[in-house]
């Protein structure tokens, strides 16, 4: 406020200026604010089709909310977005990222829930554009987290931990200590918030992964995390582990972001009556649902979509309560973030490159402040 005021007096003492300026302290209501973001114009590789532009940003009002974002995570969606294959097409040209973090810098006379120095996650069902250094946004557009978050943890906690808790919460009734759920893809950001989860409340996982040269590695920090078996998928044809599955109550719940064969693995060990929900569909090959699956067993094939889902729901009591719990268990150690490879805005390309790696290791992460 005080260097606002210098600014006026030291460089506007006309008075049809000082009339246009009702708020001496929100000069940013006057003055358009261009930021650094990365943007697309048209869909294909984001290797090639992202370039570093400045942006206006919105205009300032009495119901908005200035950020300085923080930090930025490339989720497989954010990469299908650019690709032109994804179910949300924000109108081109367009900032890429959906999901990130930001600390809020100014706040509207109209801002109730909000204030400066307050962090928040962007509404990743929007299509906001996180990558950029700063977003004039409103306040039912973002979701106000507690602070003190690690900043990888905060980027990162509103889609992947939040997927992993509806699937987990909502398909089936799960009981602690006795059910079970296996999921493909394990390793993946989701995966391994339903390993965490899952263990906090007392269910046990089987989680598949596909064979790789650092596959002892990788089990290590997944049972790290408190999975209980972690096996490729020719692993889990083999009759060591089937006998392993006899002995165990079958699983109620099969998670599935692969597709293809990897789908089938699931549905051969799928308990009567359970239930297989696709999130995701990394192979590109379809869901193909045996016959006895369907008849002797009478599974349930559902689909989850987490945009669509917040949408639905935006601020009410179920999404604040989830995050609410997700950020608590974030803080009591419960939940861990990702293991994430932090990248400057500047190096945004490399970024993008190793997030489309076949078996990166790691979660990018944009950090989108100067500090």
């Amino acid at each position: 406020m005080a260097a606002s005021r210098a600014l006026l007096n030291c460089r506007f003492k006309r008075p049809e200026f000082a009339r246009k300026v009702a708020c001496l302290g929100c000069l940013s209501r006057f003055f358009k604010t261009k930021s650094e973001s990365l943007v697309y114009s048209e869909h294909g590789d984001p290797k090639n089709v992202l370039s570093v532009r400045k942006v206006e940003a919105n205009n300032f009002g009495d119901r908005s909310v200035l950020l300085h974002m923080l930090a930025a995570p490339i989720n497989p969606a954010d990469i299908n977005q650019i690709q032109g294959t994804y179910g949300i097409k924000p109108p081109l040209p367009a900032v890429g990222g959906n999901e990130g973090v930001g600390e809020v810098t100014e706040v509207g006379s109209e801002v109730k829930s909000l204030r400066s120095g307050d962090q928040v996650v962007l509404r990743a069902d929007l299509s906001l554009g996180s990558w950029r250094r700063h977003l004039v946004v409103t306040e039912d557009q973002v979701l106000k987290i507690p602070a003190g978050l690690p900043v990888d943890a905060a980027a990162t906690v509103s889609v992947n931990p939040c997927t992993a808790f509806r699937m987990l919460k909502d398909f089936e009734e799960l009981e602690p200590g006795s059910d079970a759920v296996i999921q493909n893809g394990a390793n993946s950001g989701v995966g391994q918030a339903v390993i965490q989860l899952a263990a906090a409340w007392g269910l046990n996982t089987v989680n598949i992964v596909r064979d790789r040269p650092d596959f002892e590695d990788l089990k290590s920090q997944l049972v790290g995390l408190g999975a209980n078996y972690v096996v490729t998928e020719e692993e889990l044809k083999s009759s060591e582990m089937k006998k392993t599955m006899k002995n165990m109550k079958p699983p109620k719940l099969a998670l599935n972001c692969v597709g293809g064969k990897s789908s089938l693995v699931l549905f051969r060990y799928l308990g009567t009556k359970g239930t297989m929900v696709t999130y995701g569909g990394m192979s590109r090959q379809p869901v193909t649902v045996p016959t006895g699956s369907l008849i002797f067993s009478d599974v349930k094939v559902r689909g989850f979509w987490m945009s669509k889902w917040s949408k639905e729901h935006q601020k009410d009591v179920t999404r604040l309560a989830m995050l609410e719990e997700v950020c608590n268990m974030v803080r009591e150690g419960k939940l861990k973030a990702p293991p994430c490879t932090k990248h400057s805005f500047e190096n945004f390309k490399t970024a993008i490159s190793d997030a489309m790696k076949s078996y990166s290791k790691t979660k990018q992460l944009l950090i989108l402040n100067d500090d």
